[in-house]
């Protein structure tokens, strides 16, 4: 956050595309995109650029500035919650969203984006609103106005020094900050003086309420169990705009059932086929649930208990069969399919009127058995008969 003392607002130039390529580059190699991370940077730096299909419709920054004695004044809660949104320049708003980047992506990704926006909106109203209590105790017990109540400031870091209190509240190591080694759970004290220290135009007070709302939140976590109201809404929002997208998933997984008429064989498969679909025991063919006899091979339906239901006993599964048995089985099945005659065996006598008919009715698929195998089924007639 970044204070000026009459609201001036200065611009620089050269570092938004820095700011994109660190982005992109970023989000590139990451496996998993964290939305709400992206979400916020893209707020943060259109509210900066101010395109003209936005413009009409987002306040000027000399409207939000945060200010708390015109927000006591004016009860003017639109300077208490999109103050954070705004930045006075671009190396304001990079060196922010860098830091949001890095943040982001580690906490989003370590505890969902659900819980991860709720805190986020969480620590925007606590860390403002911490600021603002400070500046009105100063004020009413020291009478200290000149450098805080009549501030002007704006900018992402409250948040973001809340953002690194939560980050390294369970953290045992040492980070370094600005090239001074320190534990990391302390780390957000050393970098508020350093940062004071070195840009004194950053806003104090506002970075010491971000870490005071930082230490507050990670407190009423640790002593509630449950799902905060926030993320509650959060998460209830987002089941409501992904309803539809769910509702024709589900849809197009129901449609997917197994297709009978041309159903897998072989090995290495149950005698359970799917839901209305049985499997034939001897030749490993799935028919339909309403059939009593296989569509393949003729046998007839296993009960339960292994008999079939009519022809006594049911051959064994074709898991419990050689490999060769389980071929030749196939080979007579399907030979017996194409071979079922509807004549006699006087009646398919080659040359005979019969005969020539049967020629005539059969399939594509019955004309190519091999006449071998034809010629083998049916009786020879001799000279003498």
């Amino acid at each position: 956050m970044e204070n000026f003392g009459e609201g001036r607002r200065s611009r620089g130039g050269g570092m938004l595309p820095l700011l994109a390529l660190s982005a992109v580059a970023e989000y590139y190699r990451l496996p998993w995109k964290p939305p709400v991370t992206a979400s916020l940077l893209a707020a943060n730096t259109l509210v900066y650029l101010r395109p003209a299909f936005i413009d009409p419709v987002i306040p000027h920054i000399s409207e939000v500035w945060f200010n708390p004695h015109l927000i006591f004044k004016h009860k003017d809660l639109k300077r208490l919650f999109l103050s954070a949104f705004y930045h006075v320049n671009e190396p304001h708003l990079v060196y922010n969203m860098m830091s949001l980047l890095w943040k982001g992506i580690k906490l989003e990704t370590s505890m969902g984006s659900s819980e991860f926006a709720s805190m986020v909106f969480t620590l925007i109203g606590m860390s403002q609103g911490v600021t603002l209590l400070l500046a009105k105790s100063l004020l009413v017990l020291f009478d200290y106005d000149r450098a805080y109540y009549n501030e002007y400031a704006v900018g992402f870091s409250g948040v973001l020094f809340a953002l690194k209190v939560v980050l390294n509240s369970q953290a045992e190591d040492y980070s370094s900050v600005y090239g001074i080694l320190v534990p990391t759970k302390y780390a957000a004290w050393a970098e508020l003086i350093l940062v004071q220290m070195f840009v004194p135009n950053a806003s104090f007070l506002g970075h010491l309420g971000g870490i005071l709302a930082g230490i507050i939140y990670m407190k009423l976590k640790g002593s509630y169990s449950g799902s905060d109201p926030v993320t509650m809404a959060v998460r209830g929002v987002t089941r409501l705009v992904t309803w539809p997208l769910r509702f024709l998933n589900g849809m197009v997984r129901s449609r997917r059932r197994r297709i009978t008429g041309r159903g897998r064989v072989g090995r290495g498969q149950t005698g359970i086929a799917g839901p209305g679909i049985w499997r034939c025991q001897s030749c490993t063919y799935d028919n339909s649930g309403w059939l009593s006899a296989c569509e393949m091979c003729g046998s007839g339906r296993a009960r339960g208990n292994g008999w079939s239901l009519n022809q006594g006993p049911a051959l064994s599964s074709s898991n419990d069969l050689p490999l060769d048995e389980l071929r030749r089985r196939r080979v007579e099945s399907d030979t017996n399919l194409y071979l079922a005659p509807r004549f006699s065996a006087e009646e398919m006598i080659d040359g005979s009127p019969l005969a020539v008919e049967m020629e005539e009715e059969k399939s594509p698929v019955e004309k190519i058995v091999p006449k071998r195998a034809a010629e083998d089924s049916t009786p020879r007639r001799t000279k003498g008969g």
